[in-house]
Protein backbone atom coordinates (compact mmCIF):
# COMPACT_ATOMS: atom_id res chain seq x y z
CA UNK A 1 0.00 0.00 0.00
CA UNK A 2 1.31 3.43 -0.97
CA UNK A 3 1.29 5.94 1.88
CA UNK A 4 1.03 9.69 1.30
CA UNK A 5 4.35 11.36 2.11
CA UNK A 6 4.38 15.12 2.84
CA UNK A 7 5.87 17.11 -0.02
CA UNK A 8 8.54 18.67 2.19
CA UNK A 9 9.73 15.23 3.29
CA UNK A 10 9.67 13.95 -0.29
CA UNK A 11 11.76 16.89 -1.48
CA UNK A 12 14.32 16.36 1.26
CA UNK A 13 14.72 12.67 0.49
CA UNK A 14 14.51 12.73 -3.30
CA UNK A 15 17.91 12.33 -4.99
CA UNK A 16 19.10 13.07 -8.50
CA UNK A 17 18.56 10.39 -11.14
CA UNK A 18 21.48 10.95 -13.50
CA UNK A 19 20.31 8.24 -15.87
CA UNK A 20 17.61 10.57 -17.19
CA UNK A 21 19.97 13.27 -18.42
CA UNK A 22 21.99 12.26 -21.49
CA UNK A 23 23.30 15.82 -21.87
CA UNK A 24 25.32 15.48 -18.68
CA UNK A 25 26.95 12.38 -20.13
CA UNK A 26 27.62 14.21 -23.40
CA UNK A 27 29.43 16.96 -21.50
CA UNK A 28 31.27 14.31 -19.50
CA UNK A 29 32.37 12.51 -22.66
CA UNK A 30 33.63 15.67 -24.38
CA UNK A 31 35.68 16.86 -21.40
CA UNK A 32 37.09 13.41 -20.63
CA UNK A 33 38.12 13.03 -24.28
CA UNK A 34 39.99 16.36 -24.14
CA UNK A 35 41.60 15.31 -20.86
CA UNK A 36 42.69 11.96 -22.30
CA UNK A 37 44.26 13.60 -25.36
CA UNK A 38 46.23 16.03 -23.20
CA UNK A 39 47.43 13.25 -20.90
CA UNK A 40 48.35 10.76 -23.61
CA UNK A 41 49.83 13.03 -26.25
CA UNK A 42 53.61 12.70 -26.18
CA UNK A 43 53.50 10.66 -22.97
CA UNK A 44 56.47 8.53 -24.03
CA UNK A 45 58.80 11.53 -23.92
CA UNK A 46 61.29 11.77 -22.34
CA UNK A 47 62.15 8.15 -22.92
CA UNK A 48 63.96 7.80 -19.63
CA UNK A 49 63.17 7.54 -15.93
CA UNK A 50 62.58 10.97 -14.40
CA UNK A 51 62.52 11.99 -10.73
CA UNK A 52 60.98 9.18 -8.59
CA UNK A 53 60.38 7.04 -11.65
CA UNK A 54 63.77 5.58 -10.80
CA UNK A 55 61.93 3.67 -8.06
CA UNK A 56 58.37 2.71 -8.98
CA UNK A 57 58.56 1.44 -12.59
CA UNK A 58 61.69 -0.51 -11.65
CA UNK A 59 59.92 -2.05 -8.66
CA UNK A 60 56.89 -2.80 -10.83
CA UNK A 61 58.99 -4.65 -13.40
CA UNK A 62 60.72 -6.64 -10.66
CA UNK A 63 57.33 -7.56 -9.21
CA UNK A 64 56.33 -9.04 -12.56
CA UNK A 65 59.45 -11.22 -12.44
CA UNK A 66 59.58 -12.14 -8.75
CA UNK A 67 56.18 -11.33 -7.26
CA UNK A 68 57.82 -8.81 -4.89
CA UNK A 69 60.16 -5.83 -5.10
CA UNK A 70 63.71 -6.99 -5.83
CA UNK A 71 67.21 -5.63 -5.25
CA UNK A 72 69.28 -6.41 -8.32
CA UNK A 73 72.52 -5.55 -6.53
CA UNK A 74 72.05 -8.22 -3.86
CA UNK A 75 69.85 -10.51 -5.98
CA UNK A 76 67.43 -10.58 -3.08
CA UNK A 77 64.21 -8.94 -1.92
CA UNK A 78 64.14 -5.16 -1.90
CA UNK A 79 63.06 -3.10 1.09
CA UNK A 80 60.38 -0.56 0.14
CA UNK A 81 58.19 1.60 2.35
CA UNK A 82 54.96 1.91 0.35
CA UNK A 83 52.28 -0.77 -0.12
CA UNK A 84 52.32 -2.62 -3.44
CA UNK A 85 49.10 -1.68 -5.26
CA UNK A 86 50.40 1.40 -7.06
CA UNK A 87 53.35 -0.57 -8.35
CA UNK A 88 51.12 -3.43 -9.44
CA UNK A 89 49.05 -0.94 -11.46
CA UNK A 90 52.23 0.34 -13.11
CA UNK A 91 53.18 -3.29 -13.74
CA UNK A 92 49.93 -3.80 -15.66
CA UNK A 93 51.07 -1.18 -18.15
CA UNK A 94 54.51 -2.74 -18.41
CA UNK A 95 52.95 -6.16 -18.90
CA UNK A 96 50.67 -4.84 -21.63
CA UNK A 97 53.08 -2.77 -23.73
CA UNK A 98 56.52 -3.54 -22.31
CA UNK A 99 59.08 -2.09 -19.95
CA UNK A 100 59.17 1.30 -21.67
CA UNK A 101 58.15 4.88 -21.00
CA UNK A 102 54.73 4.11 -22.47
CA UNK A 103 54.36 0.97 -20.38
CA UNK A 104 55.13 2.58 -17.05
CA UNK A 105 53.27 5.89 -17.70
CA UNK A 106 50.12 4.60 -19.39
CA UNK A 107 48.46 3.49 -16.09
CA UNK A 108 49.05 6.95 -14.60
CA UNK A 109 47.44 8.60 -17.64
CA UNK A 110 44.42 6.33 -17.34
CA UNK A 111 44.14 7.03 -13.62
CA UNK A 112 44.39 10.78 -14.16
CA UNK A 113 41.70 10.68 -16.84
CA UNK A 114 39.42 8.56 -14.65
CA UNK A 115 39.81 11.13 -11.86
CA UNK A 116 38.35 13.76 -14.17
CA UNK A 117 35.46 11.52 -15.20
CA UNK A 118 34.60 10.75 -11.56
CA UNK A 119 34.93 14.40 -10.53
CA UNK A 120 32.43 15.47 -13.20
CA UNK A 121 29.89 12.89 -12.05
CA UNK A 122 30.40 13.75 -8.37
CA UNK A 123 29.97 17.46 -9.13
CA UNK A 124 26.79 16.72 -11.08
CA UNK A 125 25.33 14.84 -8.11
CA UNK A 126 26.37 17.54 -5.67
CA UNK A 127 25.24 20.59 -7.65
CA UNK A 128 22.53 19.16 -9.96
CA UNK A 129 24.00 21.36 -12.70
CA UNK A 130 25.53 20.24 -15.98
CA UNK A 131 27.35 23.57 -16.23
CA UNK A 132 28.97 23.30 -12.79
CA UNK A 133 29.79 19.62 -13.32
CA UNK A 134 31.47 20.40 -16.62
CA UNK A 135 33.28 23.30 -15.00
CA UNK A 136 34.74 21.00 -12.32
CA UNK A 137 36.02 18.57 -14.93
CA UNK A 138 37.37 21.34 -17.12
CA UNK A 139 39.30 22.95 -14.26
CA UNK A 140 41.00 19.67 -13.42
CA UNK A 141 41.68 19.04 -17.10
CA UNK A 142 43.44 22.41 -17.27
CA UNK A 143 45.47 21.95 -14.10
CA UNK A 144 49.17 21.49 -14.75
CA UNK A 145 49.72 19.73 -11.41
CA UNK A 146 47.26 16.96 -12.18
CA UNK A 147 48.44 16.84 -15.80
CA UNK A 148 52.09 16.27 -14.87
CA UNK A 149 51.25 13.56 -12.32
CA UNK A 150 49.01 11.91 -14.94
CA UNK A 151 51.99 11.72 -17.30
CA UNK A 152 54.56 10.50 -14.76
CA UNK A 153 54.85 7.10 -13.13
CA UNK A 154 54.52 8.07 -9.47
CA UNK A 155 52.09 6.64 -6.93
CA UNK A 156 50.15 9.76 -6.00
CA UNK A 157 47.84 9.81 -9.02
CA UNK A 158 46.55 6.34 -8.04
CA UNK A 159 46.08 7.49 -4.46
CA UNK A 160 44.10 10.51 -5.64
CA UNK A 161 41.95 8.31 -7.89
CA UNK A 162 40.96 5.89 -5.13
CA UNK A 163 40.33 8.61 -2.54
CA UNK A 164 38.05 10.49 -4.95
CA UNK A 165 36.34 7.24 -5.98
CA UNK A 166 35.71 6.48 -2.29
CA UNK A 167 34.06 9.87 -1.85
CA UNK A 168 31.98 9.28 -4.98
CA UNK A 169 30.75 5.95 -3.61
CA UNK A 170 29.88 7.69 -0.33
CA UNK A 171 27.76 10.28 -2.17
CA UNK A 172 26.01 7.47 -4.05
CA UNK A 173 25.44 5.70 -0.74
CA UNK A 174 23.90 8.89 0.69
CA UNK A 175 21.44 9.07 -2.20
CA UNK A 176 20.71 5.33 -2.02
CA UNK A 177 20.01 5.56 1.70
CA UNK A 178 17.62 8.49 1.30
CA UNK A 179 15.80 6.77 -1.55
CA UNK A 180 15.41 3.70 0.65
CA UNK A 181 13.93 5.76 3.46
CA UNK A 182 11.50 7.39 1.02
CA UNK A 183 10.35 4.00 -0.28
CA UNK A 184 9.89 2.79 3.29
CA UNK A 185 7.68 5.79 4.06
CA UNK A 186 5.70 5.29 0.86
CA UNK A 187 5.06 1.61 1.53
CA UNK A 188 4.67 1.95 5.29
CA UNK A 189 7.19 -0.82 5.88
CA UNK A 190 10.35 -1.05 7.94
CA UNK A 191 12.45 -2.27 5.06
CA UNK A 192 16.16 -3.08 5.38
CA UNK A 193 18.35 -0.75 3.33
CA UNK A 194 21.41 -2.71 2.26
CA UNK A 195 24.16 -0.11 1.72
CA UNK A 196 25.79 -1.57 -1.37
CA UNK A 197 27.59 1.68 -2.18
CA UNK A 198 28.95 1.86 1.36
CA UNK A 199 30.55 -1.53 0.75
CA UNK A 200 32.00 -0.25 -2.51
CA UNK A 201 33.38 2.74 -0.62
CA UNK A 202 35.05 0.35 1.83
CA UNK A 203 36.69 -1.60 -0.99
CA UNK A 204 37.91 1.57 -2.69
CA UNK A 205 39.25 2.99 0.54
CA UNK A 206 41.17 -0.21 1.18
CA UNK A 207 42.70 0.13 -2.27
CA UNK A 208 43.61 3.75 -1.55
CA UNK A 209 45.47 2.64 1.58
CA UNK A 210 47.16 -0.05 -0.51
CA UNK A 211 48.76 2.71 -2.62
CA UNK A 212 49.87 4.98 0.22
CA UNK A 213 49.04 4.99 3.92
CA UNK A 214 48.31 8.70 3.83
CA UNK A 215 44.83 7.68 2.63
CA UNK A 216 44.16 7.00 6.31
CA UNK A 217 44.01 10.77 6.87
CA UNK A 218 40.60 10.70 5.20
CA UNK A 219 39.18 7.89 7.35
CA UNK A 220 37.84 9.92 10.31
CA UNK A 221 36.39 12.61 8.04
CA UNK A 222 34.71 10.12 5.73
CA UNK A 223 33.35 8.13 8.68
CA UNK A 224 31.86 11.23 10.30
CA UNK A 225 30.32 12.33 7.00
CA UNK A 226 28.61 8.97 6.55
CA UNK A 227 27.21 9.07 10.10
CA UNK A 228 26.02 12.68 9.82
CA UNK A 229 24.36 12.03 6.46
CA UNK A 230 22.46 9.07 7.92
CA UNK A 231 21.36 10.97 10.99
CA UNK A 232 20.12 13.90 8.89
CA UNK A 233 18.33 11.54 6.49
CA UNK A 234 16.50 9.92 9.39
CA UNK A 235 15.51 13.30 10.78
CA UNK A 236 14.23 14.37 7.37
CA UNK A 237 12.15 11.19 7.22
CA UNK A 238 10.85 11.69 10.74
CA UNK A 239 12.41 8.42 11.83
CA UNK A 240 13.89 7.95 15.30
CA UNK A 241 17.53 9.01 15.13
CA UNK A 242 19.87 6.12 15.94
CA UNK A 243 22.99 4.85 14.29
CA UNK A 244 23.23 1.56 16.17
CA UNK A 245 21.51 -0.29 13.35
CA UNK A 246 24.05 1.06 10.89
CA UNK A 247 27.13 0.12 12.89
CA UNK A 248 27.09 -3.42 11.55
CA UNK A 249 27.06 -2.13 7.98
CA UNK A 250 29.89 0.24 8.82
CA UNK A 251 31.98 -2.53 10.34
CA UNK A 252 31.34 -4.65 7.24
CA UNK A 253 32.59 -1.84 5.04
CA UNK A 254 35.66 -1.44 7.24
CA UNK A 255 36.29 -5.19 7.09
CA UNK A 256 36.09 -5.09 3.29
CA UNK A 257 38.69 -2.31 3.28
CA UNK A 258 41.00 -4.45 5.40
CA UNK A 259 40.48 -7.56 3.25
CA UNK A 260 41.16 -5.77 -0.03
CA UNK A 261 44.15 -3.99 1.45
CA UNK A 262 45.58 -7.32 2.58
CA UNK A 263 44.83 -8.88 -0.82
CA UNK A 264 47.20 -6.42 -2.50
CA UNK A 265 50.02 -8.02 -0.50
CA UNK A 266 49.35 -11.44 -2.08
CA UNK A 267 52.69 -11.49 -3.90
CA UNK A 268 54.55 -10.89 -0.65
CA UNK A 269 52.47 -13.47 1.22
CA UNK A 270 52.61 -16.36 -1.26
CA UNK A 271 56.11 -16.14 -2.73
CA UNK A 272 57.96 -16.44 0.56
CA UNK A 273 60.80 -14.28 -0.77
CA UNK A 274 59.68 -10.79 0.20
CA UNK A 275 61.64 -8.58 2.58
CA UNK A 276 60.86 -9.55 6.22
CA UNK A 277 58.68 -12.40 4.88
CA UNK A 278 60.28 -14.82 7.38
CA UNK A 279 61.47 -12.27 9.92
CA UNK A 280 60.24 -14.29 12.90
CA UNK A 281 61.94 -17.52 11.78
CA UNK A 282 65.12 -15.62 10.94
CA UNK A 283 65.18 -14.29 14.50
CA UNK A 284 64.53 -17.58 16.28
CA UNK A 285 60.81 -17.14 16.87
CA UNK A 286 57.96 -19.45 16.02
CA UNK A 287 56.25 -18.84 12.70
CA UNK A 288 52.95 -20.75 12.59
CA UNK A 289 51.09 -20.97 9.26
CA UNK A 290 49.02 -17.90 8.32
CA UNK A 291 49.43 -16.20 11.69
CA UNK A 292 53.20 -16.14 11.32
CA UNK A 293 52.93 -14.50 7.91
CA UNK A 294 50.55 -11.87 9.29
CA UNK A 295 52.86 -11.16 12.23
CA UNK A 296 55.78 -10.77 9.83
CA UNK A 297 53.68 -8.40 7.73
CA UNK A 298 52.88 -6.38 10.85
CA UNK A 299 56.60 -6.11 11.59
CA UNK A 300 57.17 -4.92 8.03
CA UNK A 301 54.53 -2.23 8.54
CA UNK A 302 56.01 -1.11 11.85
CA UNK A 303 59.45 -0.75 10.30
CA UNK A 304 58.10 1.15 7.31
CA UNK A 305 56.20 3.49 9.65
CA UNK A 306 59.40 4.03 11.62
CA UNK A 307 61.15 4.98 8.36
CA UNK A 308 58.46 7.50 7.39
CA UNK A 309 58.42 9.01 10.88
CA UNK A 310 62.16 9.55 10.84
CA UNK A 311 62.44 10.84 7.28
CA UNK A 312 63.86 14.33 7.85
CA UNK A 313 66.77 14.35 5.42
CA UNK A 314 66.81 17.69 3.55
CA UNK A 315 65.99 17.64 -0.15
CA UNK A 316 66.46 20.45 -2.63
CA UNK A 317 62.87 20.25 -3.84
CA UNK A 318 61.10 19.60 -0.55
CA UNK A 319 58.42 22.01 0.60
CA UNK A 320 56.14 22.62 3.56
CA UNK A 321 52.34 22.26 3.57
CA UNK A 322 51.80 26.00 4.04
CA UNK A 323 53.62 26.53 0.73
CA UNK A 324 51.62 24.08 -1.35
CA UNK A 325 48.51 26.08 -2.24
CA UNK A 326 50.68 29.14 -2.80
CA UNK A 327 52.92 27.18 -5.20
CA UNK A 328 55.89 28.12 -3.03
CA UNK A 329 58.13 25.23 -4.13
CA UNK A 330 57.13 23.17 -7.19
CA UNK A 331 59.13 20.08 -8.09
CA UNK A 332 61.24 19.96 -11.28
CA UNK A 333 60.85 16.43 -12.63
CA UNK A 334 63.21 16.93 -15.55
CA UNK A 335 65.37 19.77 -16.89
CA UNK A 336 67.82 20.13 -19.76
CA UNK A 337 69.32 22.83 -21.97
CA UNK A 338 69.31 21.30 -25.46
CA UNK A 339 69.48 23.11 -28.77
CA UNK A 340 67.00 23.29 -31.58
CA UNK A 341 64.68 26.08 -30.43
CA UNK A 342 66.03 28.75 -32.73
CA UNK A 343 67.55 30.78 -29.88
CA UNK A 344 71.12 31.03 -28.54
CA UNK A 345 70.07 29.08 -25.45
CA UNK A 346 67.17 26.70 -24.95
CA UNK A 347 65.44 25.11 -21.98
CA UNK A 348 63.36 21.99 -21.56
CA UNK A 349 61.51 21.14 -18.36
CA UNK A 350 58.78 19.12 -16.72
CA UNK A 351 57.75 21.18 -13.70
CA UNK A 352 55.18 19.89 -11.21
CA UNK A 353 53.34 23.18 -10.95
CA UNK A 354 49.64 23.82 -10.52
CA UNK A 355 48.07 26.23 -13.00
CA UNK A 356 48.73 29.42 -11.00
CA UNK A 357 45.43 31.27 -11.48
CA UNK A 358 43.54 28.13 -10.45
CA UNK A 359 45.72 27.31 -7.45
CA UNK A 360 45.89 30.86 -6.16
CA UNK A 361 42.10 30.87 -6.04
CA UNK A 362 41.94 27.86 -3.69
CA UNK A 363 42.45 29.74 -0.41
CA UNK A 364 39.87 32.46 -1.18
CA UNK A 365 37.46 29.73 -2.32
CA UNK A 366 37.92 27.80 0.93
CA UNK A 367 37.23 30.94 2.93
CA UNK A 368 34.10 31.69 0.92
CA UNK A 369 33.05 28.04 1.18
CA UNK A 370 33.10 28.20 4.98
CA UNK A 371 31.07 31.41 5.00
CA UNK A 372 28.51 30.12 2.50
CA UNK A 373 28.27 26.76 4.26
CA UNK A 374 27.47 28.44 7.58
CA UNK A 375 25.08 30.94 6.02
CA UNK A 376 23.15 28.32 4.04
CA UNK A 377 23.67 25.33 6.34
CA UNK A 378 24.61 23.38 3.24
CA UNK A 379 25.84 19.81 3.67
CA UNK A 380 27.76 20.03 0.40
CA UNK A 381 29.91 22.87 1.68
CA UNK A 382 30.99 21.09 4.86
CA UNK A 383 31.55 17.80 3.00
CA UNK A 384 33.85 19.50 0.47
CA UNK A 385 35.67 21.57 3.09
CA UNK A 386 36.18 18.66 5.51
CA UNK A 387 37.51 16.42 2.75
CA UNK A 388 39.92 19.10 1.56
CA UNK A 389 41.17 19.59 5.12
CA UNK A 390 41.67 15.82 5.48
CA UNK A 391 44.15 15.99 2.64
CA UNK A 392 45.94 19.07 4.00
CA UNK A 393 45.93 19.48 7.78
CA UNK A 394 47.65 16.20 8.80
CA UNK A 395 50.72 17.29 6.86
CA UNK A 396 50.86 20.49 8.92
CA UNK A 397 50.94 18.33 12.04
CA UNK A 398 53.83 16.20 10.81
CA UNK A 399 55.71 19.24 9.53
CA UNK A 400 55.50 20.98 12.91
CA UNK A 401 55.98 17.86 15.05
CA UNK A 402 59.03 16.31 13.44
CA UNK A 403 59.96 18.35 10.36
CA UNK A 404 59.34 15.42 8.05
CA UNK A 405 60.64 15.70 4.49
CA UNK A 406 57.66 16.51 2.25
CA UNK A 407 56.92 17.36 -1.36
CA UNK A 408 54.11 19.27 -3.00
CA UNK A 409 52.70 16.19 -4.75
CA UNK A 410 51.46 14.95 -1.37
CA UNK A 411 48.53 17.36 -1.80
CA UNK A 412 47.15 15.56 -4.86
CA UNK A 413 44.34 13.67 -3.00
CA UNK A 414 42.98 17.01 -1.75
CA UNK A 415 42.95 18.55 -5.24
CA UNK A 416 39.46 17.36 -6.34
CA UNK A 417 37.92 18.88 -3.22
CA UNK A 418 39.80 22.15 -3.70
CA UNK A 419 38.41 22.33 -7.24
CA UNK A 420 34.92 21.52 -5.94
CA UNK A 421 35.32 24.43 -3.49
CA UNK A 422 36.04 26.79 -6.40
CA UNK A 423 33.07 25.43 -8.36
CA UNK A 424 30.77 25.74 -5.34
CA UNK A 425 31.69 29.42 -4.93
CA UNK A 426 31.28 30.10 -8.65
CA UNK A 427 27.89 28.44 -8.50
CA UNK A 428 26.91 30.70 -5.60
CA UNK A 429 28.09 33.76 -7.56
CA UNK A 430 26.05 32.69 -10.59
CA UNK A 431 22.96 32.03 -8.47
CA UNK A 432 23.23 35.40 -6.72
CA UNK A 433 24.15 37.70 -9.58
CA UNK A 434 22.73 35.84 -12.59
CA UNK A 435 24.11 37.36 -15.81
CA UNK A 436 26.93 39.16 -14.03
CA UNK A 437 27.80 35.96 -12.18
CA UNK A 438 27.89 33.99 -15.43
CA UNK A 439 30.22 36.61 -16.91
CA UNK A 440 32.51 36.43 -13.86
CA UNK A 441 32.64 32.63 -14.05
CA UNK A 442 33.32 32.75 -17.81
CA UNK A 443 36.16 35.25 -17.39
CA UNK A 444 37.66 33.10 -14.62
CA UNK A 445 37.56 29.92 -16.73
CA UNK A 446 39.08 31.69 -19.74
CA UNK A 447 41.84 33.08 -17.51
CA UNK A 448 42.61 29.59 -16.19
CA UNK A 449 42.64 28.18 -19.73
CA UNK A 450 45.01 30.90 -20.98
CA UNK A 451 47.25 30.43 -17.96
CA UNK A 452 47.35 26.68 -18.59
CA UNK A 453 48.22 27.23 -22.26
CA UNK A 454 51.00 29.64 -21.29
CA UNK A 455 52.62 27.16 -18.88
CA UNK A 456 51.89 24.07 -21.01
CA UNK A 457 55.44 23.90 -22.50
CA UNK A 458 56.97 23.40 -19.04
CA UNK A 459 54.39 20.76 -18.17
CA UNK A 460 55.32 18.51 -21.10
CA UNK A 461 59.08 18.96 -21.58
CA UNK A 462 58.82 21.15 -24.69
CA UNK A 463 62.00 22.79 -25.97
CA UNK A 464 61.61 26.59 -25.77
CA UNK A 465 63.98 29.57 -25.72
CA UNK A 466 65.66 30.03 -22.36
CA UNK A 467 64.25 33.54 -22.05
CA UNK A 468 60.74 32.18 -22.57
CA UNK A 469 61.35 29.53 -19.95
CA UNK A 470 62.65 32.07 -17.45
CA UNK A 471 59.65 34.35 -18.10
CA UNK A 472 57.46 31.53 -16.79
CA UNK A 473 59.33 31.40 -13.48
CA UNK A 474 56.91 33.85 -11.89
CA UNK A 475 58.31 33.40 -8.39
CA UNK A 476 61.92 33.48 -9.53
CA UNK A 477 64.34 31.02 -7.97
CA UNK A 478 61.56 29.49 -5.85
CA UNK A 479 60.44 27.75 -9.03
CA UNK A 480 63.91 26.76 -10.22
Amino acid sequence: MITAVPDIVRRRLTSLDTRLDPYSWLVTGVIVTIAAILRLSGITYPQKLIFDEIYYPTDAWDMLQHGVEWDEKTNGPGYVVHPPLGKWLIALGEKAVGNSSLGWRLPAAIAGTLMILILIRVAYRLFHSIVLAGLAGLLMTLDGFQLVLSRTSLLDIFLGLFVLATFAAMVLDRDHYRRGLLRALETGTNRVIVPWWLFVAGVLFGLACAVKWSALFFLPVFAVLIIVWRVKARRSAGVRVTILGDLGWGLTSFALAAVFYLATWTGWLVTGTGFYRHWRADNGMSEPPVLGALLNLWHYHSEAYRFHSGLTKPHRYQSWPWQWLLLGRPVPFDFATPGGCGAPKCAQEILLLGTPILWWSFLPALGALVWLGIAHRDWRAYAIFASAMAGLLPWFYYAVRDGRTMFSFYVLPALPFLILAVVYVLGAVIARFRSTGIAVAAVYVVAVALCFAYFYPIFVDAVIPYDSWWARMWLGTRWV
